[in-house]
Parts: structure tokens; sequence; C-alpha cells
């Protein structure tokens, strides 16, 4: 379908929105999904990584909100709170120009202060599956005149830790809403939304092509013991122009590296699920702001993060597969822009990721690094 098609039927404000975001054209998952979503069609659909998922949902289920009725008509469920918040501003940015109210709600935030913004009325709330569960018990949340419910990162909240919570807050809604799922990665148990639904969705698939990002971004890989990574991300953080996210395994490693980092006078921040919601915040702005040049990162942390402008993926620990390193590496070269994505690895890590390379059909390049600058590595003969 010809971008036209639909976009000439948007709410004014709505076009004029898109206008101002400098988007020429829209994305395939953007073309594929929002007349089927407009249609009043169930989805599920994956895409990957940094090919504008978020807007592919957004500007039909705001498009289909009936701005003159107060209550609440869309609901869209993330895993974490920097994911909401980050999707909650996407709203504000498009709500703009519209009567359509919205509100953000996650846990560990203020209960109370939370109700108080219902009490206004909102028509799009944007939150993680526990506090709107919470909320919906307290009666504080009515969810009878829902339209559209969209579950954000869907591999994740069909997974263990949600599947109860988002199935209950789905089932509190009436029969004939619309229910969308988006994720980067296949959904593992189809059977199972289809049984939350009670019918059989649409499914809209993308795959990985230039537009995801392959012609935009490098991926190279520097040959390191584990002793030396430091070193080099000390290197790494020093270079021009750098605003980097470092993906380390888990707490532990984060906290060692930090400390020599710090100690070698690196600005870094640090960013894991241990942090409250300030200090997680407090990071994110650090590392826009150009406060520091890295940001060490868990993958749980890190998960659906978009940070503008984000010039490099490091991965520091050696991602578990192939689908975290998709992830990952997502978090650069979003929406067509440039990125680089830079892998520490020894030499069984080496194998490994020239796997992947050939399974993405990407090249991965070996580099070192020479006055401030990832050059050419050629083997001694």
């Amino acid at each position: 379908m010809s971008e036209n098609t639909f976009l000439h039927t948007l709410k004014p404000a709505l076009q004029k929105t898109w206008e101002e975001s400098g988007f020429t054209k829209p994305t395939d998952i953007q073309n594929e999904a929002i007349p089927e979503i407009l249609a009043g069609k169930d989805m599920i659909a994956q895409s990957p990584t940094g090919t504008g998922k978020t807007v592919a949902y957004l500007l039909p289920v705001l498009q289909q909100i009936n701005e003159d009725a107060n209550g609440l008509q869309a609901v869209v469920l993330a895993p974490s709170r920097e994911l909401v918040m980050q999707i909650y501003q996407e709203v504000q940015k498009w709500v703009k120009g519209t009567k359509i109210k919205g509100a953000s709600l996650v846990g560990g935030a203020n209960i109370k202060r939370q109700i108080d913004k219902l009490k206004e009325r909102p028509q799009i709330i944007v939150g993680t599956p526990g506090r709107i569960l919470e909320l919906i018990k307290l009666k504080k949340l009515k969810m009878h005149e829902v339209k559209t419910i969209v579950l954000d990162e869907g591999d994740q909240l069909l997974g263990k830790e949600h599947l109860e919570t988002v199935r209950t807050v789905v089932k509190s809604a009436m029969n004939d809403r619309q229910l969308l799922l988006f994720s980067a990665t296949p959904v593992e148990d189809f059977d199972q939304v289809t049984a939350i639904l009670g019918r059989k969705p649409e499914t809209v698939k993308i795959g990985r092509k230039s537009e995801t990002a392959e012609s935009n971004v490098n991926h190279y890989y520097l040959l390191s013991e584990q002793r030396e990574k430091a070193k080099l991300l000390q290197k790494i953080a020093a270079m021009p122009g750098m605003k980097g996210l470092v993906f380390v395994r888990d707490v532990g490693n984060m906290t060692v590296l930090a400390e020599k980092l710090k100690f070698e006078k690196v600005s870094v921040g640090i960013l894991h699920s241990e942090l409250n919601k300030n200090e997680r915040e407090k990071a994110l702005k650090a590392l826009r702001n150009g406060q520091v040049s890295i940001l060490l990162a868990t993958d749980v942390a890190a998960r659906g993060l978009d940070v503008e402008g984000l010039t490099h993926v490091i991965h520091s620990d050696f991602p578990a597969d192939i689908e975290q390193y998709i992830h990952r590496s997502g978090r650069t070269g979003r929406m067509g822009a440039k990125g680089t994505v830079v892998s520490l690895v020894g030499p069984r890590e080496e194998r490994e990721l020239k796997k992947y390379g050939r399974q993405l059909n990407i090249t991965v390049e070996p580099r070192r690094i020479h006055k401030g600058q990832f050059v050419e590595w050629k083997k001694r003969k």
C-alpha cells in the first residue's frame, strides 16, 4: 500500500506532526501494519529494532480515539519503566494539536499521584502490566470502554514474568477490543496470543534488510583478552563525539568495570535494574546530554531503549545468542541514522561472531584502535 493511502486519511494534527518530524515516507512495518490496524484487525507484528514500530501502532491507535469522549480508549503495555517513558514521550509528541489526553503508569512511582492523573480521564495510557493491573483491581482504571490494547515488546510480555498479569489485563476489557502485539523477535508461543484473544490475529513480519540499518551500521570487532577490556573501553570513551552504550553481562561485572574506568578518569555512567527510577533516568540523561561518553548497561535495563544520536553499541561481554546480538545492536543506527557496533572478543567468540555475520548477512570486520580511530587490522604474515 502506498504511503499516500493512509497518511492522507489521518487527522490533520497527526499529518502535521508527521511532516514536522521530517519523515519522508513510511517504513515497511508502518506501510504493512497501519492500514490493517485502521481496519480494526488484531495483529502480531514482528519487525527488527529501529524500524519505526512505535509509530506503526501509535498513529492508527490515536487516529481511532474519539477526542470528544472522555474515558479510557487505548492501553499500551510495555515490560520496563524506561520503555514506558519512551513510548509516553512519543504519545505526547503525536497528541500535540489534538484534544487527546494521555498518562503513564509505572510500578515504583507514587500510586496516589497516578490515581489523580486518572481523574483527568485520559483516553490513552502507557504502563507496566503490574501497575495497570493494580489500578484495575483498585477500581481506579476502568477498562470497559477500551477499544485497543497494545503489547509492546510482546515477546517479553508473554514470558513467564508478565504472562498472567497481561492475560488478566486483556481479559478485563470487552471481548471485541482490538489486540496488537509488536516485537523485534519472534513470538514463541503463537497459540498463547490466540488463546488470550479468543480469535486468530493477522500476522505481519518484516525481515532484516537495508532499511533496518545494515547499510548505515558498521559491525566491527576488536580481539581482546578479558583483562584488556577496560583499557580498550577507556580508548573508545575518549574518541571524539562518542555516545556509546556498553553491554555487560551482569551487575557484578559492571561494578568491577565501572570502578576500573572511573579510576582512569573515564566519564562513564551505569544502568541496571537494581537502580531506582531517578537513578536510571539520571544515567540516561547524562548519556543523552553528553555528560558521559559511555553508559554501561545490562540487557534487562537496556531493552527497548532508544537514545537519540547513539553513535556506538559496544558488546563488552559477548551476547548470549544471535537474538541478543540483534537486540543490543539495534540501539544504534535507528530509522536510517549511521551507527557502529563493536564487539570485544576472544578467539572462540570471534568464530561465533563471524557465524552471526553469515546468518544476518552482514560483514563483521576486525579493527584496532589507532590515534582515536578504528582502523583496519591485518594479521601478520
